[in-house]
């Protein structure tokens, strides 16, 4: 398999972000600009994020995930500087059915890299995400909230499907803002934050549920670190995004498009020729670097 790099993007603070509409009809963004800030961390933290899997989905868009979940694991464990861990931001199945948990577990344990998961709505079907929670459980999960540090970086994974806004876009509830305020409060002002959600945490498009309405005091902590980052899933396209020194971006698909915000009368999967579907779909690999800034790069499968 032949990888590309579609978007690359280095120096997130001050960036200007250009806008867009690529051959296949749907909207991307590069980035230009660059900054001198320099980030607390001491040593390279290297890592993966994946999305938007949707292990048992088989129509037009592309009836064969688990092939496009195949290529990205192979392309994953291929690269030359092994990820300290990956992130999948949810949907990682498609209607929440055991068979195809089951199904997710067999591919994503051949993953060398540890691995750490959130759940899309797509995994909370009928259950409110129970059956997820057996197949890929983390016990120090609180109220959604997963936190850890790699390397100086502080990264958390919060929980926003279990509860929707009235316009159907995502939720945190007060419990889980109350100890993600606490815990990030007890940061310092220069360590590096990177949050991971399903569902963007601002607001992308609230029309298709594109956004989550309870996040106003999450960013309002993030407004004072130097380097804050929020990596999503949920909209199947790569769409950055800036407020103040907030970076925020969502991921490619591994599964189908999505077509770009108000481009379409709903947000229903786009059928694409195989050439052009394989462009669209893959994963970002993120570093962190000593003295620099934030390296993003966009892997395709194509």
């Amino acid at each position: 398999m032949r990888r590309r790099k579609f978007i690359k993007h280095v120096g997130w603070t001050g960036l200007g972000i250009l806008w867009v509409v690529g051959g296949n009809g749907l909207l991307e963004s590069c980035s230009i600009g660059n900054q001198n800030k320099k980030l607390a961390n001491s040593a390279p933290l290297s890592f993966v994020q994946i999305s938007d899997t949707h292990l048992g989905f088989n129509k037009e868009a592309n009836p064969h995930v688990t092939t496009s979940l195949q290529q990205t694991i192979n392309a994953i464990n291929s690269l030359p500087t092994a990820p300290a861990f990956v992130v999948h931001t949810g949907d990682i199945t498609h209607l929440s059915k055991p068979e195809e948990f089951d199904t997710a577990k067999q591919f994503l344990s051949q993953l060398k890299a540890p691995l750490f998961t959130l759940p899309g709505e797509h995994d909370t079907i009928g259950d409110r995400g129970k059956a997820y929670g057996e197949a890929f459980s983390q016990k120090d999960k609180r109220e959604g909230l997963q936190i850890w540090d790699n390397n100086g970086v502080h990264l958390i994974s919060v929980t926003n499907v279990l509860e929707f806004g009235e316009t159907g876009t995502g939720k945190l509830g007060q419990a889980q803002l109350d100890l993600l305020e606490k815990d990030l409060k007890a940061q310092k002002r220069d360590t590096p934050i990177v949050i991971f959600s399903h569902i963007p945490l601002y607001n992308l498009y609230p029309q298709w549920g594109w956004a989550t309405s309870d996040s106003g005091r999450v960013l309002s902590e993030l407004s004072r670190f130097d380097s804050a980052t929020v990596l999503s899933g949920h909209i199947h396209q790569v769409i950055q995004h800036s407020e103040g020194n907030i970076r925020f971006s969502t991921a490619a698909p591994i599964a189908y498009p999505l077509p770009a915000p108000g481009k379409a009368d709903k947000p229903a999967p786009v059928k694409l020729s195989e050439k052009d579907l394989l462009a669209v779909l893959g994963f970002r690999t993120v570093e962190f670097m000593p003295g620099n800034d934030i390296k993003i790069d966009q892997h395709s499968l194509a």
